[in-house]
């Protein structure tokens, strides 16, 4: 690896004026000056260089002990050659990366972090990282050759099985194995669901507002957004019937709408339901944390009124367990199995059998359904310990929308405030929020911050957190 890296810097030139073992050096120098090589990183053996770039090994020693001499590495006996302690790397002036311009970061949309309020991100502090952790291991070492080939594009068969077991009783989904496809995220199902059954220049129904990404998928994918408004039961149905009565397909978050988390209701699930039937549209059931509900039982999944098989239900391992799986699976309609598998064939994905394997394992023996328990109590006390404490620090400031489910927190602001603003000030103070505003697709929404509670650990956190919002204010 030392060598790959110092072997990044300039390559070595026979005919070059400068002698082999100072080209060496020159690479060894910059690689650590760069930081490429850090200080205790170990290099390779003079032996080991010499063999890889096929020179003598007394070339590679007055390298080395060039190196040595100016301080850059030390001999530790057998522990071989390092790279000396308390060296700091320069940056030069043209390594600087150049700046990045507004909407490539927009395009960032979620950063990978632990942010306090950091959205999407389920309570990781309260994962049975040990149970995992033993699964894991078992699942390593029962590893055979036939494991070690490539992994079955659909999904690893026993995962899909128990997918549909689970969608079957806790969302009321009737499905087989053979409906279930595991994808690597939401992004990668709605990819699989357009190249299978839309084409360009169609037209899409999404919620207004609504979740961004999606806008941005489907305009990469050619396909025209149409905005439909949100209201208190969930998506307007006849406004969308209204403004793209010939919409091939509408992307929906019925449980939690994302992001006002509130619930589609019976007549427009039905609504929706025979607009689908009718026109002969398809729609696209986004059920990414269906399980959290904390008044009352989980609602059935729209996918479980389907009887004319318009539905594709598309969940997710992400909030349930944890993001970096990349594991997430669509149930499609009985006739459209096998137009899925023949696109799922020509796209020759797969995620790691290993992680699904890992998953089964920890679904088969009851450790996700206690989990998701859990979870759900666990949401339930951060999710009225972090309205407390922001209520108590920035009453009058702030209004809290009640939710019956979810893992954010919806904060309306006074009408003189700027959410982008205000939710760049947090981000640039260490916090994490996102604008409503920048969920809205046409209409101009109050403005109001969404800011994830779950790993939110007690109200004194969040007051914490509140009295520093309140000095950004």
């Amino acid at each position: 690896m030392a060598a790959a890296k110092a072997g990044s810097i300039s390559p070595l030139d026979p005919a070059a004026a400068q002698p082999l073992y100072r080209q060496i050096y020159e690479r060894f120098r910059g690689a650590i000056a760069s930081g490429l090589l850090k200080p205790g990183e170990r290099i390779p053996s003079a032996r080991a260089l010499a063999t890889e770039l096929g020179l003598a090994r007394g070339t590679i020693e007055t390298a080395y002990s060039l190196l040595a001499a100016e301080g850059y590495v030390q001999s530790r006996g057998q522990a071989g050659t390092v790279v000396a302690a308390g060296l700091r790397p320069h940056t030069r002036a043209a390594a600087i990366a150049p700046a990045v311009d507004s909407d490539a970061a927009a395009s960032n949309f979620r950063p990978d972090s632990i942010r306090p309020f950091q959205m999407g991100l389920p309570a990781l502090d309260a994962f049975p990282r040990k149970i995992w952790a033993r699964l894991g291991a078992r699942c390593a070492r029962a590893m055979q050759p036939s494991d070690m080939v490539h992994p079955s594009i659909y999904g690893l068969p026993a995962l899909r099985a128990e997918i549909a077991a689970y969608l079957h009783v806790a969302r009321g989904i009737d499905c087989t194995p053979s409906q279930v496809f595991v994808t690597s995220g939401y992004c990668d199902s709605m990819q699989l669901i357009g190249q299978a059954l839309l084409k360009p220049g169609d037209t899409v129904w999404l919620e207004d507002p609504g979740y961004p990404p999606t806008r941005r998928l489907l305009a990469l994918m050619g396909i025209a957004a149409a905005p439909v408004p949100v209201d208190g039961a969930g998506m307007v149905v006849a406004d969308g019937i209204l403004a793209a009565p010939k919409a091939r397909a509408a992307v929906v978050t019925p449980a939690h709408q994302s992001p006002l988390s509130v619930s589609l209701s019976l007549p427009r699930r039905m609504a929706l339901l025979d607009w689908a039937a009718q026109s002969g549209a398809w729609i696209i059931e986004d059920d990414y944390d269906g399980e959290y509900r904390y008044v009352s039982r989980p609602l059935p999944a729209l996918k479980s009124l389907d009887r004319d098989g318009r539905v594709i239900y598309a969940g997710t391992f992400s909030k349930v367990l944890f993001p970096s799986l990349r594991l997430a699976y669509l149930v499609v309609p009985p006739a459209q199995a096998e137009r899925f598998a023949t696109i799922t064939q020509a796209r020759a994905g797969g995620s790691p059998q290993l992680t699904q394997a890992i998953v089964t394992a920890f679904i088969t023996e009851g450790h996700f359904a206690r989990h998701i328990q859990r979870m759900r109590k666990l949401y339930a006390e951060r999710r009225q310990a972090a309205t407390a404490g922001l209520e108590h620090v920035l009453k009058t400031h702030i209004r809290i929308d009640p939710q019956p489910g979810g893992m954010h927190l919806i904060l309306r602001l006074g009408s003189r405030l700027s959410d982008r603003r205000l939710a760049a000030r947090m981000r640039a103070d260490g916090m994490f929020a996102e604008a409503l505003s920048d969920w809205d697709h046409g209409a101009r929404a109050a403005p109001a911050l969404l800011l994830g509670f779950t790993n939110i650990d007690s109200q004194a956190t969040a007051e914490k957190l509140g009295r520093r919002i309140l000095k950004l204010l």
